[in-house]
């Protein structure tokens, strides 16, 4: 662990990612703590900080383009019938304390803050796991309440107008190389297979590294994934796909995706039974 601003997970004594807490970011980036450097035991790193081709995509965390209006997620904002547009919308995700605070995980508090005020409280705990010698596991679990006193519910590009485009919730931005990793599920291979469809897990599968995505809890296991490989790799689980998502005054949203992050090239039988290990009770 470092200073107060960042947090720097450990496996085995081995420094495999840094949770920055308080990053200081224009507003049009929706400001909000991440984790990034992200890496493999071996050091290869698998998250991407603020790319070029989306300033606002930044390591791993949560993000949400629509409260009620508000951008959570950065960039522009999509507007039916409009496309893609420039609004002073942006939120802010806000640190406030931590509850537990350790060298393989902590357990934080956030307010989501925008123009109106606090809209959401989040507590957001991240564990990292080993796993084998040459794999460990991110588990990075949500719950979001509104605590505005108002109805409230959480959109995405696609709920407005937007086919395919329905990110929003946890996001990983990874590693960005010449080829487009390969992405494969249990029963699918390829981005058109596995985009906007459910699936126990997803894997990218990079030169030297992998990543697969494992949804836990029934909640999660409903959303289908939101995923990337041409233009950029990046990886989500949409919390609203096709219909927003309500969240009456003090109702609650819970959500959890464990990562396992391995060196090399991982096959079917080899993620599936990492997941298994990772996400056992």
């Amino acid at each position: 662990m470092t200073g107060n601003d960042s947090v720097v997970l450990r496996v085995a004594g081995r420094p495999v990612g840094r949770y920055v807490t308080r990053p200081e970011l224009p507003a049009r980036l929706s400001p909000r703590p991440y984790l990034h450097p992200v890496t493999t035991l071996a050091g290869t790193a698998v998250t991407e900080l603020s790319p070029a081709d989306h300033a606002h995509h930044l390591g791993v965390g949560v993000a949400v383009p629509d409260v009620e209006g508000f951008n959570f997620w950065g960039g522009r904002t999509y507007v039916r019938d409009r496309g893609p547009t420039e609004l002073d919308n942006h939120g802010s995700q806000r640190h406030t304390a931590y509850h537990r605070r350790e060298a393989d995980g902590f357990t934080e508090e956030l307010r989501w803050i925008a123009a109106p005020g606090e809209l959401l409280r989040e507590r957001r705990t991240v564990t990292a796991t080993a796993l084998t010698d040459g794999a460990w596991a991110l588990d990075l679990a949500f719950a979001l309440t509104n605590v505005s006193g108002r109805p409230l519910s959480l959109g995405s590009p696609a709920t407005n107008g937007r086919p395919g485009a329905a990110y929003g919730g946890f996001f990983w931005r990874a590693r960005k190389e010449d080829a487009a990793p390969d992405v494969f599920t249990v029963a699918a291979e390829g981005t058109d297979a596995v985009h906007g469809r459910t699936a126990d897990w997803v894997a990218l599968a990079g030169s030297a590294w992998s990543l697969v995505f494992a949804a836990a809890g029934e909640a999660t296991r409903r959303d289908p994934w939101f995923v990337r490989t041409e233009e950029y790799p990046g990886v989500g689980s949409s919390l609203a796909y096709d219909a927003r998502l309500p969240l009456p005054p003090g109702e609650t949203a819970e959500r959890r995706v464990v990562t396992v992050v391995a060196d090399g090239r991982l096959g079917r039988e080899e993620a599936a039974a990492l997941v298994a290990k990772a996400v056992s009770p």
